[in-house]
């Protein structure tokens, strides 16, 4: 199963209002390893940042300026991320800002690409109804440490991510991640036990644990309107 974590940085909040995406940053993960194989790019807007933007991210016009269009490096992001499962926290505003890039050069949506898009605000939001489900607060929440996380940044927020998604759904397949760290393996073999041969303690029942048994029964009868299912299957001639 392979798997990108994705985040992006923008000029702004609205593509529709014409801001543009200024970097990209990708972590793939192979079975739920991480496989090194990453992809990470600065982007040329060709436009200026927001004073909002740039306060978050730190990405200056001047730093963006001699980086590459998104043109050049369309193809090579299809490549990569084609057939993924991708995984974006809050998709729709990534998803949104990248299919109008590549709409810009003819390039076809990214959700027609990839193999299956994830939005982990949404898994976050099922899984901690009604408590903040920022990146932030995921972190904090599930032990991810970020402290070195001062200002955002596509790859550092995708590798965040990456720790914050492992965390989430770990349950799921505790015991297949427990066993490959453990063994380095990635199957499990359960051996099949032979019962034949054990020899099981029967404990019967005593006249007072009996007697009992019979009064509750009774009870349960009255109770039901002489309506209990033991009395049918008896009279069926079942038990």
């Amino acid at each position: 199963m392979r798997q990108i974590f994705l985040d992006t940085e923008t000029t702004g909040l609205s593509a529709e209002a014409g801001d543009r995406v200024i970097e990209i940053g990708c972590i793939e993960m192979l079975n739920r390893r991480l496989s090194g194989n990453n992809l990470h790019v600065y982007l040329n807007p060709e436009r200026p940042n927001s004073e909002g933007a740039f306060a978050i991210h730190g990405l200056s016009d001047e730093f963006l300026a001699d980086k590459p269009l998104f043109a050049s490096v369309a193809d090579e992001l299809l490549a990569y991320l084609r057939g993924a499962e991708v995984i974006i926290h809050n998709a729709a505003f990534d998803i949104g800002f990248l299919n109008h890039e590549l709409r810009r050069v003819d390039r076809p949506k990214l959700d027609s690409v990839v193999a299956q898009v994830t939005d982990s605000l949404f898994m976050a939001r099922e899984m901690f109804p009604g408590k903040a489900n920022s990146l932030d607060a995921l972190c904090r929440r599930l032990e991810v440490d970020s402290s070195h996380r001062e200002l955002h940044g596509a790859l550092l927020d995708a590798g965040l991510l990456a720790e914050v998604y492992i965390r989430m759904t770990r349950g799921q397949d505790s015991l297949v991640i427990d066993a490959a760290e453990s063994h380095d393996t990635t199957e499990l073999r359960v051996e099949a036990l032979d019962f034949a041969a054990l020899d099981l303690l029967v404990i019967e029942a005593d006249e007072a644990e009996a007697a009992a048994h019979a009064q509750m029964l009774a009870e349960l009868d009255k109770a039901s309107g002489g309506r209990t299912a033991w009395r049918v299957l008896v009279t069926d001639g079942v038990a």
